[in-house]
Formats: C-alpha cells, sequence, structure tokens
C-alpha cells in the first residue's frame, strides 16, 4: 500500500468515524479541521525544522535538498540514495506529496543543468530524434 500524503490521512480518518456514527454535515466539517490540526502537529514533531504548511516542498532548497526519510542534506537525492530508504523517486514523491515532476535537487542545480540543456541544443535534438522516429513507425 502506498503512503499517503495528510490530506488523503485526514480524509480517510472521517470517513471511517462517518461510517461508525452518524455525523452531520458541520461535526464532518468540524473533525476534518481537528483531525488535519493533528496531523500537521504529528508531522511538525517528526520534522520541526520545516515549516509545518509546506513541510515536503520546502525541503527543496535553493543550495539543497533535504531527504525526508533521514533528514540528510545533499544536492541531489539520487536513485541509489533513495533506494537505501526501500524507495524509488516516484514513491518517495508520492510519499510526501510532491508533484511528479519535481527534480529532487537543489534549484541552482535544476537551473545550471536547464541552461546547459538549452545551451547544448537538446530539446531540438530530442525532437528531431521523435519526427524521425515516428517516421520510421509509420
Amino acid at each position: 500500500m502506498a503512503p499517503k500524503t495528510l490530506t488523503e490521512m485526514c480524509a480517510a480518518i472521517v470517513t471511517a468515524q462517518a461510517s461508525r456514527q452518524s455525523l452531520a454535515p458541520d461535526e464532518i466539517a468540524d473533525s476534518l479541521r481537528r483531525v488535519s490540526q493533528t496531523l500537521r502537529d504529528i508531522q511538525h514533531r517528526e520534522h520541526p525544522q520545516l515549516p509545518v504548511s509546506e513541510a515536503p516542498e520546502a525541503s527543496i532548497r535553493r543550495d539543497h535538498v533535504v531527504c525526508l526519510e533521514c533528514r540528510k542534506t545533499f544536492t541531489l537525492l539520487s536513485n541509489r540514495h533513495l533506494a537505501s530508504h526501500g524507495l524509488t523517486p516516484r514513491e518517495y514523491k508520492r510519499k510526501y506529496g510532491l508533484r511528479l515532476t519535481q527534480p529532487l535537487s537543489a534549484r541552482v542545480l535544476t537551473a545550471r543543468r536547464r541552461k546547459l540543456a538549452r545551451e547544448l541544443g537538446m530539446g531540438k535534438e530530442l525532437a528531431a530524434w521523435r519526427a524521425a522516429n515516428k517516421e520510421l513507425a509509420s
């Protein structure tokens, strides 16, 4: 079973509560608020140096990335490092609610790589390669 985001866990907890006892709409809303706050408090206790509202996003900073599993800092969360935690990059992103397109590298490194790719014309070469393969497949 894939790890869930705080929102998914909150919804699952309140759904389970509502299935055991009848709740009015305002009670459901209040329960969602209380459970959500409790989960954020727990997350803050586990990861105190990160802002509660944006803990996963705040782990990717200008000059380093904080691994949310072991709390170590890197310029890049490599596949090898994530494998040491039994995770793939995709599983890591899902577990912590990051966008699947989010690079797991420091923003400076991401910008440097993007600039180099543009200078080398990698996007143009890729587009040409895809067009050539499309013609061959037809």
